[in-house]
């Protein structure tokens, strides 16, 4: 099944120069928003307090927020979930509820019952600042992690200029993804976190479809410099790119509006990494590889005497 009917002849690398140059913008801007910004937190990362509530009647945000802050809560982020009735409430916890037992933990939610009379508290959960650092470090970790493998991977399985493309074309896209949520002040927990690996692995596979097939490309095409054979092979699999971007972006923007405040950094990490990878893959990865000097003596077979003046 193809989206289009017969190959494009898009030359996607004449436009190299001005693609990197907004992407270095784009790069620079991100890590100038999280260096002065900071990413916003949320619970899983910062420790605290999490309280779903359900209400007989449609729940007015304004009210809870001010019974809240008359209760000593200042610092509290109020939103529905699930329908109009059930509440999500998160609040940073004391200091003095994290380091001790449930009595202080029970003395909090009976406050927090206090404040909201109407309200039937489903359910009280903590985290601790300890454990929400170590999760923050885990998943730092698992991002290098995961990147590391790639590298080594693509290195065997392929060519060094792809993976050293390929693995700064992944970085490109969550510091796309974190500059973003930086900048407009969105929260950042594990959901989101979760997203940004999808993604990963998202832009990946695409970027894996390309260089497969210039791989394939650089041995059948004789005559053909490096940017026609990144071309060829771009144009070769764009159909696939549009008609698996387009669908999964379907999906994730039914998951943007439909989904609510809960899935809603998800959703929204989901949606600018699949636009990213998608344009990192064809333009970042290609245009990175060509100008590390892909050639095609990368990818022929040894002749034989070549091969027996290696060994010893």
């Amino acid at each position: 099944m193809e989206f289009f009917k017969k190959v494009t002849k898009i030359d996607f690398m004449r436009a190299r120069w001005w693609t990197a140059a907004i992407s270095a913008v784009l790069v620079i801007g991100s890590c100038f928003s999280l260096a002065i910004n900071g990413l916003y937190l949320g619970l899983d990362f910062t420790g605290g307090v999490q309280v779903e509530a359900n209400y007989s009647v449609p729940a007015d945000l304004g009210q809870i927020r001010k019974q809240l802050e008359q209760a000593g809560f200042h610092e509290n982020e109020v939103k529905t979930y699930g329908s109009t009735r059930d509440v999500l409430i998160t609040l940073p916890s004391p200091k003095q509820t994290m380091a001790t037992g449930s009595n202080q933990q029970t003395q909090l939610q009976a406050q927090l019952a206090q404040a909201l009379p109407n309200a039937q508290i489903q359910q009280f959960s903590v985290v601790g600042a300890e454990v929400g650092k170590e999760l923050f470090t885990k998943g730092a970790l698992a991002l290098f992690v995961s990147l590391l493998a790639i590298l080594i991977y693509i290195s065997l399985r392929f060519e060094y200029r792809f993976a050293i493309s390929a693995i700064l074309a992944l970085i490109h896209d969550p510091v796309l993804i974190l500059g973003m949520f930086s900048l407009f002040h969105i929260q950042f927990d594990l959901i989101a976190f979760a997203a940004v690996l999808t993604v990963i692995g998202y832009s990946l596979n695409d970027t894996i479809v390309v260089f497969d097939r210039v791989r394939e490309n650089f041995r059948k095409v004789r005559k053909g410099t490096p940017l026609e054979i990144m071309n060829l092979s771009i144009n070769q699999t764009l159909s696939r790119t549009i008609m698996t971007s387009g669908l999964t972006l379907l999906a994730v923007v039914a998951l943007l509006v439909y989904g609510g405040p809960v899935l809603f950094s998800f959703s929204l990490a989901l949606l600018i990494g699949i636009l990213i990878g998608t344009y990192s893959s064809i333009y970042v990865a290609g245009a990175l590889a060509v100008a590390f000097g892909l050639q095609r003596a990368d990818f022929l077979p040894k002749p034989k005497n070549a091969l027996q003046d290696d060994l010893p």
